[in-house]
């Protein structure tokens, strides 16, 4: 009877190598897109408006329709943040009109403390149709001690969003914030 424990080729030590390189290098490959996958998944939403995720311009090169749409405003304040948010007054204007806005942000502590905030459009299909040209929540915030803002959003609905017959039914969108303590000095 011939021992089956004994290599057959006397190199299964170099394939266990390769073998073992190779998941080494699947392992390490997977860990790094877990990593990249929280800002791939963001660029993602915000290329496309999947999620609500809203859009960035520069203006509203599309012009104004006649269609009125409603936008307001929800913020949620993480409890880590001490912060007290007041979100802006809804607004009703015709779609592709540019608006501004203000949210209202103070301070609560007494140290300066940076915050950040992320968003999204509510229905989720309309976000790729509601364009940001400035807003607060494209960089962190630092506020001193006992300070009140204002910050504002500069926003309009594109006008292609009457093409879509999905959202003929549309009147009213809902622009949501949650602030959230960020990890930069001065929080």
């Amino acid at each position: 009877m011939a021992d089956v424990s004994a290599p057959l080729h006397g190199n299964g030590g170099s394939r266990n190598n390769r073998v073992g390189l190779t998941l080494a290098a699947i392992v390490i490959g997977m860990v790094g897109l877990a990593f990249a996958s929280v800002p791939l998944y963001r660029l993602f939403c915000q290329v496309t408006g999947f999620g609500g995720t809203p859009q960035i311009a520069a203006e509203n090169p599309k012009g104004i329709i006649d269609r009125e749409m409603k936008v307001r405003f929800d913020v949620n304040v993480e409890k880590a943040l001490p912060w007290t948010v007041k979100a802006a007054a809804p607004v009703t204007d015709k779609i592709g009109k540019v608006d501004t806005v203000n949210y209202i942000a103070t301070n609560h502590s007494d140290k300066p403390v940076t915050g950040q905030a992320i968003f999204n459009v509510v229905p989720e299909r309309a976000g790729a149709y509601f364009n940001k040209i400035e807003c607060f929540c494209f960089t962190e915030q630092t506020l001193q001690p006992g300070e009140t803002v204002e910050m504002p959003i500069v926003f309009f609905v594109d006008p292609e969003l009457d093409d879509n017959f999905e959202l003929n039914t549309i009147k009213e969108l809902t622009l949501s914030y949650t602030f959230y303590a960020s990890d930069s000095e001065g929080s």
